[in-house]
């Protein structure tokens, strides 16, 4: 961590802390030294003006609440997990749809390019410089898209004709539209289906026919949506009602450790090299495909039915390929 991000990040814990924070906690929190702390502070409040005051007692740092409200970092300070977020959000917005909220868009786009630019940036002159691939995405077309936004903020309810892949058949259904999710370069409807009366995730590029019902959406509490969809692993993931226990051999593992497979994930290196991980899960579908792709290289062990269902499958490519 940097100095300019240690500064950011000083900030940042000042800010949102409602008591003193001590000074072992800081050099914790910014990974840093003591003498390397005091520098930050002296730079923060003496260099930059913030309002950082030290509690005469037990000299643990904190902000004036009265002048905080007040103080912002001069110039543009982004920290890198925005600046990251930053571009990869200008990438997005030049792939969308021409006629789709163009000039909006448009602005939009500019003042990006505004903030890049004071970062030392100049991403308008060199395009190729940043390229984010969209190999497995599936494109929604704009229309649908604009309309469902709509009914989203309106809070209107929808009348879709959903083709379903697994069940290969199109159904008409009226939803309460939640919340659009973004995962893996595709959008998903988060929705209280009428028909059901469950919540459900539709897959946009699989929606044919869109229209607004003149009827207020049902609302769903935000702590509800996360508990049946963000909990578990994948996108049409259910309640986590299953934890999935994998190890990686020694091969895989530099591969493995390094990626996010849950939020609540817990991971741990073995003695001769492996990776064992576990998370929560619900449906088992999506999971077992990303197991797959690991081949040999994993092994599930535990639970037991995810176990059996991964060889299952295993066993049908292998007859395939003989046959």
């Amino acid at each position: 961590m940097g100095r300019r991000e240690r500064l950011y990040h000083l900030h940042d814990i000042l800010r949102q802390r409602r008591r003193p924070v001590s000074r072992q906690v800081l050099m914790e929190e910014l990974c840093c030294s003591q003498a390397t702390l005091y520098r930050l502070i002296a730079e923060l409040r003496d260099g930059l003006g913030a309002p950082l005051e030290q509690d005469p007692e037990t000299r643990d740092f904190y902000y004036d609440r009265q002048l905080a409200g007040h103080f912002e970092l001069p110039g543009l300070w982004i920290s890198p997990e925005e600046l990251q977020a930053l571009l990869m959000a200008r990438q997005i917005l030049g792939n969308v749809q021409p006629g789709l909220l163009e000039s909006e868009l448009q602005a939009l786009q500019q003042r990006m390019g505004q903030l890049l630019d004071q970062e030392g940036l100049d991403v308008a002159t060199q395009p190729q410089r940043i390229h984010i691939r969209h190999d497995a995405g599936r494109p929604v077309p704009g229309r649908l898209f604009e309309k469902l936004l709509a009914a989203l903020f309106k809070r209107q309810r929808l009348a879709i004709d959903y083709h379903g892949r697994r069940r290969d058949r199109l159904s008409s259904r009226v939803v309460s539209p939640q919340r659009l999710t973004a995962y893996r370069d595709r959008w998903y409807l988060d929705a209280w289906c009428h028909q059901v009366e469950g919540l459900r995730s539709f897959a946009l590029e699989r929606i044919r026919q869109l229209g607004l019902v003149d009827e207020p959406a049902l609302e769903i509490d935000p702590e509800t949506l996360t508990g049946h969809f963000d909990r578990a692993y994948g996108i049409f993931s259910g309640p986590a009602e299953h934890r999935a226990r994998l190890r990686f051999n020694a091969e895989a593992a530099r591969w493995a450790a390094d990626e996010v497979w849950h939020p609540e994930q817990q991971g741990r290196m073995l003695a001769e090299g492996d990776y064992e991980l576990e998370f929560p899960f619900g449906a088992a579908r999506e999971l077992i495909m990303d197991i797959l792709r690991y081949g040999p290289d994993v092994e599930v062990l535990a639970p037991e039915f995810l176990r059996q269902q991964v060889a299952e499958l295993a066993g049908q490519i292998v007859t395939r390929y003989r046959a």
